[in-house]
């Protein structure tokens, strides 16, 4: 694909155009979906259902799996990326900023606008340009938030795979897994994995049992904390099964589960010992540890078909 010098002045033509117009969410703001978000998210907050929690602000404006697609000035973008040569996509971030709570009942509405659409850029997935739009949510026609949702639409880099040589001098080394970033607040979580154990934050001041591990305490906001060791048992309270795409280090398809452990927290792991789709929703794991390379280990869940 040769670079079109024209390109970018076309595609830059739609930044300010409207990507949604005069949007309703299609339910208004619910105790319900306020409840099972929290559930998901483990977030036991008491302010909530009475008011829903801010990060929840793009959820009341999907459409939903049978919902409408997105259509005009937006869907012309891509599709005149499409034609170039950008044929991936992939959601890369967003941004969101809240202006006031959302209570039950509230009513939804939005606009969306092409607001910005880069260079072409270069990464490893490939060159392509990154595309933002931003939505502007109103509630009961009170501004509400705004939210900004970046994709990247690229075409994919090609890669030179080396032939196959029985000379294993020759071959490519293994890929090794992503490292974990590891900052202040989680180190002692994964001090703890290099020792082979699974330790939960408690907070000091309300014994509540803390999972991912945080600078305080979501119930009570104390700073105060120690840590518990898991019993490492637990059951699969969610999974998703990963077929694409595909990432070095990782053979799809492979089974992605979030573990609800016996202390009652819940964390995101890989679930072995099962064929990918013999996971069930409820099903007993226990704690393994896997050694990725020999700098990492990883704290992964074992199941059993029996």
């Amino acid at each position: 694909m040769g670079v079109d010098d024209g390109l970018y002045e076309r595609i830059t033509a739609y930044e300010g155009r409207p990507a949604a117009t005069g949007g309703q969410g299609r339910d208004p703001v619910n105790e319900p979906m306020i409840r099972h978000w929290c559930e998901a998210m483990g977030d036991t907050s008491p302010a909530y259902p009475a008011v829903a929690p801010p990060t929840m602000l793009q959820a009341w404006t999907m459409a939903g799996l049978s919902g409408p697609r997105r259509t005009g000035a937006y869907i012309e973008l891509l599709e005149l990326l499409d034609e170039a040569g950008f044929t991936s996509i992939v959601a890369t971030d967003c941004e969101q900023e809240y202006l006031r709570p959302l209570r039950p009942g509230d009513r939804i509405g939005f606009d969306a606008v092409i607001e910005s659409v880069s260079p072409r850029k270069t990464t490893k997935l490939g060159s392509g340009h990154f595309v933002t739009t931003r939505m502007d949510i109103t509630a009961d026609g009170e501004p509400a938030g705004t939210h900004r949702f970046r994709v990247l639409k690229y075409a994919p880099a090609q890669r030179n795979r080396p032939k196959p040589s029985e000379d294993a001098a020759e071959r490519a080394p293994a890929a090794r897994r992503p490292r974990p970033v590891i900052n202040r607040d989680n180190a002692g979580f994964w001090d703890g994995v290099a020792r082979r154990e699974l330790l939960i934050q408690r907070c000091t001041a309300c014994a509540t049992l803390r999972f991912p591990w945080l600078p305080g305490c979501n119930a009570c906001g104390s700073p105060g904390w120690d840590t518990v060791r898991a019993s490492g048992s637990g059951t699969v309270h969610t999974y998703v099964v990963m077929h694409h795409p595909p990432f070095p280090a990782f053979d799809p398809p492979y089974a992605v589960a979030l573990v609800e452990l016996a202390e009652g927290v819940r964390m995101i792991s890989n679930i072995t010992g099962v064929p990918y789709d013999k996971v069930r929703i409820g099903m007993p794991v226990e704690l393994a540890f896997l050694a990725a390379d020999e700098e990492l280990t990883l704290p992964v869940f074992r199941g059993s078909e029996g």
